[in-house]
């Protein structure tokens, strides 16, 4: 079974995104993965993310977004995750502002791992309970804790 934590570590994790905009947003979880050497190329990770975007906005409504995309900007599957206290707009389906953003990237061939995980996150971020602990975490361990008590419930 696919685990979010399989492809989303502690240092990827961000609870204070300052970014108002859905390209800030976009950038500023590409960062937290350009920082630490998680792609191969940061330009082309943004550059295909924002190809996403506009094809249909990856802002799934309740506050959520999973901005992702397959590119050669990456070796293998990598997550990067965030929450704007503010909320950002990111044209979402119900348009609501969102909160909770988790970013996606897998290599160009890998389409069913990038659906395998896209599953796996929205799985998680539909629970209304997680995701009213997640925007009342304190910190990093706190975030980590939550995806391990859920993926504990999956077994």
């Amino acid at each position: 079974m696919m685990r979010i934590l399989d492809f989303l570590e502690k240092d990827s994790i961000e609870l204070t995104i300052k970014a108002k905009t859905k390209k800030e947003v976009i950038e500023e979880l590409v960062e937290i993965l350009a920082k630490k050497n998680a792609l191969l190329d940061k330009k082309a990770a943004i550059e295909s993310l924002m190809e996403r975007e506009e094809l249909g906005s990856t802002g799934v409504g309740q506050g959520i977004a999973i901005p992702h995309s397959k590119t050669k900007a990456v070796k293998e599957l990598v997550g990067a995750f965030g929450v704007s206290k503010a909320g950002v707009d990111f044209d979402a389906l119900d348009g609501e502002t969102v909160h909770i953003f988790f970013l996606l990237l897998a290599p160009e061939g890998a389409a069913g791992l990038m659906l395998k995980a896209l599953a796996r996150v929205s799985n998680f971020l539909k629970n209304k309970y997680y995701r009213k602990k997640i925007l009342e975490s304190a910190d990093k361990d706190a975030v980590i804790r939550i995806i391990e008590e859920e993926e504990k419930t999956r077994q």
